[in-house]
């Protein structure tokens, strides 16, 4: 009974993880080619942080993603055939996907603020040179920033950007509530991040009781078969 009760919870779990994956992999994907993302990561510098920033998280989030999947698959597959080793080979899936996920969780919170900083310094960069240099190529970028966020300029203590406003904002209500792009990167960021913590969350919860799970698995496996031997005897011809 105690076996077929793990069974059935390794199966739960393993489906639980396996969809827990591929919402990783999800916002990896979104994190990479989303149109917020993408459109700073084209004007960033080759020196900018965020282009390391940005992929760094890409491949995390794709390693991370392809380890909960394939320890879901083979905990599934150990469920059915009561195999050890393959329920040994999902424990260590297990065990490698939240030794991941904690430093990631780790440095969310003990950076914060710098995935933010070098967002709000690409923007920084390419408003200052289209204030500088009105005909700079960047011109188009910056226009693209703020379609994309749907805001218009910086505030500034030298009030200098009305001019820079006029010219690459588009008359509408983005433009004509002032809509401060900085705030809007600050509150997109915000949101993102918080998905983000929300979900590596939930999933070390799952990691580690798929890891327990597998770990009692094994256990019953192996004593059921020592017990299912025990007892019988062979008879051999003289």
């Amino acid at each position: 009974m105690g076996l077929r009760s793990t069974k059935c919870q390794l199966m739960a779990a393993s489906l639980c993880v396996m969809l827990l994956g591929l919402s990783i992999a999800t916002l990896s994907t979104v994190t990479r080619y989303g149109l917020h993302f993408s459109v700073i990561s084209n004007v960033a510098l080759e020196s900018s942080s965020y282009r390391d920033i940005h992929h760094a998280a890409f491949y995390v989030g794709v390693f991370l993603s392809m380890t909960l999947i394939f320890a879901a698959l083979l905990s599934a597959v150990a469920a059915v055939r009561e195999s050890r080793c393959l329920t040994a080979t999902a424990f260590f899936c297990f065990a490698l996907a939240f030794c991941g996920m904690i430093p990631a969780l780790c440095w969310r919170y003990m950076h914060s603020t710098e995935v933010e900083d070098s967002m709000l310094d690409v923007y920084d960069l390419v408003y200052e040179e289209v204030r500088r240099n009105g005909s700079s190529s960047k011109r188009h970028e910056l226009t693209l920033i703020h379609e994309v966020f749907l805001c218009c300029g910086k505030p500034s203590p030298l009030g200098d950007t009305a001019a820079v406003e006029h010219k690459m904002c588009h008359p509408g209500t983005a433009w004509a509530a002032g809509r401060d792009c900085l705030q809007e990167m600050h509150g997109f960021l915000k949101k993102h991040m918080g998905f983000v913590s929300t979900l590596l969350s939930i999933t070390i919860g799952f990691t580690v009781y798929g890891m327990v799970l597998t770990s009692f698995h094994w256990f019953s496996i192996h004593f059921s078969n020592n017990l299912d031997r025990k007892g019988k005897y062979t008879l051999q011809g003289r």
